[in-house]
């Protein structure tokens, strides 16, 4: 148990360039109270004690602005950055070394029972505003991008954008850290496709015109 409470705090300082000093860390950064929270309620949750668990996560939420169901399964070395507003539904799996940024969702689509929440395999990165949803999984080493909406499988070196989220990035290696500001743009590829579609089409329209016109001339 300590050797994962250390480990949640070594990440910060690898991930987290405004971390300065153990005592900052445990004082003031909400994402590993609610971690730590939310592994005594995993432990009640386990042995059956329901009630307790969610009382136990329902104040962690209070306190830190995210809310992880006792339920979720969550591997070592969990990184929340800057937390507010992260939710983290009840059947949810997440692996080792994954990283999520404020304002994601690990949800479901609707009422169905048994397993409705996302599996986030090992090594993976959901930045801020993605909303992941649903029974699927989110392969080793992937990313999304920022305000991305995942409904479907997501192989693993994969980066992933868009809404609904498309794979961009698929070459089989571990993909680059991923550069906020400058996403891929699924839409606006496909919009400039067809741009170049019609121009194609003009440019073929235009020359059938003057092959007209020509005969319309020779036949005089």
């Amino acid at each position: 148990m300590f050797k994962t409470l250390k480990e949640d705090i070594e990440v910060i300082f690898e991930q987290d360039p405004a971390a300065r000093s153990y005592l900052e860390v445990i004082l003031t950064y909400s994402g590993l109270h609610a971690i730590w929270a939310h592994r005594i309620a995993h432990a009640f949750y386990k042995r059956k004690f329901y009630f307790i668990a969610r009382l136990i996560s329902q104040i962690s939420r209070f306190f830190t602005g995210i809310e992880i169901h006792p339920g979720a399964k969550i591997g070592r070395r969990f990184f929340i950055d800057h937390g507010m507003g992260v939710v983290i539904g009840e059947t949810c799996e997440i692996g080792d070394n994954v990283t999520v940024y404020q304002g994601v969702t690990l949800g479901g689509t609707g009422k169905e029972k048994g397993k409705r929440h996302p599996t986030i395999k090992d090594n993976c990165l959901i930045a801020t505003g993605a909303k992941v949803l649903g029974s699927i999984t989110v392969g080793e080493n992937s990313k999304i991008g920022a305000g991305s909406v995942v409904l479907k499988d997501v192989p693993p070196n994969s980066t992933v954008v868009g809404i609904p989220g498309k794979v961009v990035v698929r070459n089989g290696v571990k993909v680059k850290d991923l550069n906020h500001t400058d996403l891929p743009d699924p839409i606006a590829d496909r919009l400039k496709e067809l741009e170049e579609e019609i121009e194609k089409l003009r440019t073929e329209l235009k020359e059938l015109k003057e092959r007209k016109t020509n005969h319309e001339h020779s036949a005089l």
